[in-house]
């Protein structure tokens, strides 16, 4: 430190060479001398006469000024000058940087990776192996040099979930016998199995925590009660009085997402809980996808909406009304006490209710509709509706669908019906049966008093095995079903009441009504409405609270769903069960946000706001801006700066209009080898693609004639493209089609000679192939294209020799399916020669998956910058994928010219001659 001052050095020693400052300006006085001054008489006739070129006889004092400054930056620099220096002793041997990365790290992230990079220097400094691990997502302990995690960094991210009591468990596992040091970047929220962690970490050497004293924020699942929502926000920090500000995220009519409301809920001091509720029409709140902290960027501080806040609109309509007394026995009593709690009930005429467009219509024991009440349901139906039609006596006493099946049932029906002691009859009452996998109910268990005494039976037909999705004991169907058009039809063969079955007296009603999606509430807390069932992600949350598909992730199953702790495995997002959507947040309603009570003798510090900074740099490059200047001022000195021609031309520069700089930007391209790569619009993407243009542009300088210059980001729209001979285009689910003009240049320049390299970046992970959000994007994105007919790369393609030879294509990942223009069919094998006899063009196109713009990417310094794989295999995959680029720019200059030796034999023969 230096009189206070935030500043030291490194070698502070080199800080003495200032001295000779002094004597510098003594010896550039003196240099050159004073010329002597002699009268001569013959100079009187030169007197009025300029030379063009004039040397001072003395060095101006301002000039000399400048060249002090100059050599005290060197000087300065080479010291090793430091910005907020950290009072430290100097660490030796392994340092273990270890962070939570939680959702609860996500809010102030950027700060927190700026302080693990002032510690990969200062580790660097100090020559120390480093492992940077993230508690919420272990991997294998592995130590190394400090630069490597440096490069690394960009790629380590906070996860939308924390890390559980078995998490840590399998990190201590793996933590081996080797001592090291370890600073804990913490996330504050105490948690299970924290306690062992440390431990073993103390036993392994020091240990130093890092937290920040701004405390966790995060929203509970929102509820619905009394026709409002109910939101609930939770904090660790519960000491004053805060409020922040919710908002409710949905889509407009138009389809665009927008802030639909906002709240603001208060935090009264000393309290870690705070709730408020939100009125909104039943319209307005089913457009409600998510709920947001204002302001807290974060997983937690997201609560996503499903089917508990979107009631449906359930219409009831009966085939006879109510009897006056006689509520117990009316078709609709039961169905009213289970949907008034979750859903809207409308009731009334059919004709009357279809308007309305409900979600689910119930039919209790109607037998015949008018033509016109058919077409108009039929018509609904058509556009996603579900009809539950529930049977009765007017039902088995009608002609319905005896013959020939009616539109709005699911099967043909025999007449009279069934029950004990009738004409068909059963001896005694009958039980339901285990419901199948492929039933919509498997999983609920069957109370052994719900029986069904009467019931309608199913004609027996080809197709009525496949409608059956619940049975009784011998067999007999009690629930059928069909698809119409985007909706379906549903009929249980007994009474939506008691005088049938015992079923609608049971909670296996309400369950079965849960599972056919009549209900809004989803019911995630009964155990038995979630068994055996398999939800499947639809949108997933990262740490940071921002939306991703998960259509990829395999499904999850409802007891996991409901007892499992977030992970890698099952990650906060939006699932699906059929019609059915449940949320799954970071938080849950039982949760509570706990504060990490740290041991007395861990010592904690604050998360750094002013990190160390090395200005030597800075000073060094001072130094040489000071010296170009120096130049620039003795040329004017001297007289030999012409500075109003060389302002002229600035400002003949500044003036050109803009498209003719263009026009010389790609007349620059002409005289040169650039490749560019298209502009998807994703940000991450298009840098990710840049800087790999970038890393291959370095290695094909360094290792072979072709010296590319910069990479160009090209705009299909606005670009032109013949300048480009290989263009990259990595695939992204929302990039936008191009246009009609788009695309014609785009097929002229395949005409033309021109390569697209297209990379759908997904290596084929899942297992999905061409059926990936990526894949589906690049079918959609080719249609327009005048792409000839391909086939995976032979063995003796010309890519795999035309630098390097070659038999593998990766990238960041090993997927094999790498495809060009197929061979021509009278493509031969010359004898003698180890491959055919191909057509002389280039493939216009090259399509895979295997993400080649990340394993190429190279920063500014020439570090690269996302991980290939593991250790030494992974920097070898990383070698065979430059490689690939090499083999194919070289492609692409010089054609199938190496196809040319198969007429070797010929030529020898002819020469022999």
């Amino acid at each position: 430190m230096i009189g206070g001052l935030a500043i030291g050095f490194v070698t502070p020693w080199l800080l003495a060479a200032l001295v000779i400052l002094p004597v510098l300006w003594l010896i550039l006085r003196a240099i050159p001398p004073a010329p002597v001054k002699r009268l001569f008489p013959g100079v009187v006739l030169l007197l009025g006469l300029t030379d063009d070129d004039t040397v001072t006889d003395r060095t101006p004092w301002w000039l000399l000024v400048l060249r002090m400054l100059a050599v005290a930056a060197v000087i300065i620099g080479l010291a090793g000058p430091l910005l907020n220096p950290q009072e430290r002793e100097d660490g030796q041997g392994p340092l273990l940087v270890l962070l939570d990365a939680s959702w609860a790290s996500a809010s102030d992230w950027d700060a927190r990776r700026a302080m693990v990079e002032a510690l990969l220097e200062e580790a660097a400094r100090d020559g120390r192996v480093v492992a940077v691990q993230r508690l919420s997502a272990p991997e294998e302990l592995r130590f190394a040099q400090a630069d490597v995690w440096t490069s690394r960094m960009a790629g380590v991210l906070p996860m939308a979930w924390e890390a559980d009591a078995a998490t840590h468990e399998t990190f201590v596992a793996g933590l081996g016998e080797q001592a090291f040091d370890t600073i804990w970047l913490s996330d504050g929220l105490e948690r299970g199995g924290r306690e062992a962690v440390l431990s073993a970490l103390q036993a392994r050497g020091d240990v130093r925590v890092v937290q920040t004293g701004r405390g966790a924020l995060a929203l509970a699942p929102p509820t619905y009660e009394d026709g409002k929502v109910l939101l609930t926000a939770k904090r660790t920090q519960a000491a004053l009085e805060r409020e922040i500000t919710v908002q409710a995220i949905g889509l407009d009519p138009a389809g665009t997402e927008r802030v639909l409301a906002a709240l603001p809920i208060t935090f009264e001091a000393g309290s870690a809980q705070a709730e408020t509720a939100l009125s909104l029409p039943s319209e307005l709140r089913a457009r409600v996808t998510r709920f947001e902290i204002a302001g807290v960027r974060s997983a937690g501080a997201v609560s996503l909406s499903d089917d508990s806040l979107r009631r449906r609109e359930v219409a009831l309509i009966a085939g006879r009304e109510d009897r006056e007394g006689l509520q117990l026995l009316s078709p609709l009593h039961y169905l009213r006490q289970a949907l008034v709690e979750t859903a809207d009930v409308l009731e009334g005429a059919l004709t009357d209710v279809l308007p309305a467009n409900p979600d689910v219509i119930v039919l209790a024991d109607v037998a015949v509709l008018s033509e016109g009440e058919t077409a108009a349901m039929l018509e609904w139906l058509d556009q996603g509706g579900l009809l539950l039609r529930f049977a009765g006596p007017r039902l088995a006493a009608s002609e319905v669908s005896r013959t020939e099946e009616d539109p709005l049932l699911p099967v043909r029906l025999r007449a009279g019906g069934r029950s004990v002691g009738g004409a068909m009859s059963w001896g005694e009452p009958k039980s339901l049966a285990p419901f199948d996998v492929d039933s919509p109910f498997y999983g609920l268990s069957v109370p052994d008093e719900v029986t069904v005494t009467a019931q309608v039976v199913a004609q027996p037909d080809p197709t009525l095995a496949d409608r059956v999705i619940a049975e009784l004991s011998d067999g007999t169907p009690l629930v059928t079903r069909k698809a119409v058009g985007q909706g379906q039809v549903v009929l249980v063969h007994v009474t939506a009441n008691a005088q049938w079955s015992a079923l609608p007296l049971s909670g296996l009603f309400v369950q079965m009504l849960d599972r056919l999606a009549v209900l809004s509430a989803t019911g995630a807390d009964a155990e038995e409405r979630m068994a055996g069932t398999t939800w499947q992600p639809v949108k997933v949350l990262d740490g940071f609270g921002r939306l991703e598909d998960g259509q990829t992730l395999a499904g999850v199953t409802g007891e996991a769903m409901l007892e499992a702790p977030l992970s890698m495995d099952l990650r906060p997002g939006l699932y699906r069960d059929g019609d059915r959507l449940l949320a799954l947040n970071v938080l849950r309603a039982e949760d509570d946000l706990q504060p990490v009570r740290w041991p007395a003798d861990v010592p904690v510090e604050g998360l750094r706001g002013a990190v160390t900074t090395d200005l030597s740099g800075y000073f060094l490059a001072a130094a040489l801006i000071l010296l170009a200047v120096d130049v620039l001022a003795s040329l004017a000195v001297s007289g030999r700066l012409w500075g109003a021609r060389v302002a002229a031309v600035v400002l003949a520069g500044l003036a050109l209009p803009q498209e003719i700089l263009a026009q010389e930007v790609f007349a620059d391209h002409a005289q040169e080898v650039v490749l560019g790569h298209i502009v998807t619009g994703n940000r991450g993407v298009d840098d990710t693609a840049l800087a790999g243009l970038r890393g291959l542009g370095m290695v094909l300088n360094f290792r072979t004639s072709v010296e590319p210059a910069a990479p160009v980001s090209v705009d299909l729209e606005s670009d032109e493209l013949a300048f480009f001979p290989l263009l990259y285009w990595p695939i992204t689910p929302d990039q936008p089609t191009p246009s009609r003009e788009a695309y014609a240049k785009l097929n002229t320049y395949l005409r033309s000679g021109g390569m697209i390299l297209f990379d759908t970046r997904d290596g084929d992970v899942a297992g999905f192939g061409t059926s990936s959000p990526n894949g589906r994007k690049l079918q959609s994105l080719a249609t327009g294209l005048d792409i000839p007919p391909l086939d995976p790369v032979p063995s003796d393609h010309v890519l795999t020799r035309t630098f390097y030879l070659l038999q593998d294509f990766p990238g960041r990942y090993l997927s094999r399916d790498v495809w060009v223009e197929a061979a021509p069919p009278d493509a031969e094998q010359i004898e003698g020669m180890p491959f055919r006899n191909l057509n002389d063009g280039v493939t216009p196109v090259v399509i895979g998956g295997n993400d080649w713009a990340a394993a190429w990417a190279r920063d500014a310094m020439g570090n690269t910058m996302y991980p290939v794989g593991r250790g030494r295999s992974g920097e070898r995959q990383r070698e065979i994928a430059y490689r690939f680029g090499v083999n194919l720019v070289m492609h692409v200059l010089t054609g199938n010219y190496k196809s040319d030796q198969v007429h070797v034999p010929a030529l020898l023969d002819r020469l022999g001659q």
